[in-house]
């Protein structure tokens, strides 16, 4: 059985991207346009990995993190926030949101495929 992973983005062109890219690294994908959807669809069926943008309207990243942290059924859920927000203290939010890595936009795909490889492995899913 595939890892499934859900992006978490309101740019359709990035969620279609990431998409494309990680099925071809053998993911199953599902997708979300903002942290409101995400939430509903991971309390409903949550996915092994989240990679999570930060800036998005309804409800953003940071906020959704720190939902999925906040809740016992959710808090071990694996969450790479990949963002175009870089100034200074960007990363330090994120980790301290309770991200398990904090990337870039535009990232490096290997660099993607290993921190999602990484988070599988610590909590025991098969990548």
């Amino acid at each position: 059985m595939k890892p499934t992973i859900m992006v978490v983005d309101d740019e359709p062109h990035i969620r279609d991207m990431l998409t494309l890219l990680l099925e071809m690294h053998g993911f199953a994908v599902s997708t979300a346009i903002d942290g409101a959807d995400a939430w509903e669809k991971i309390t409903q069926c949550p996915p092994d990995v989240i990679i999570l943008d930060v800036m998005m309207p309804v409800m953003d990243g940071i906020t959704l993190c720190q939902k999925l942290r906040a809740h016992p059924e959710t808090t071990p859920l694996p969450v790479i926030m990949l963002s175009g927000k870089t100034q200074f203290g960007a990363e330090a939010e994120g980790l301290a949101a309770g991200a398990n890595y904090y990337m870039w936009k535009p990232m490096k795909t290997v660099e993607l495929v290993a921190n999602i490889r990484t988070v599988l492995e610590q909590v025991g899913v098969p990548a």
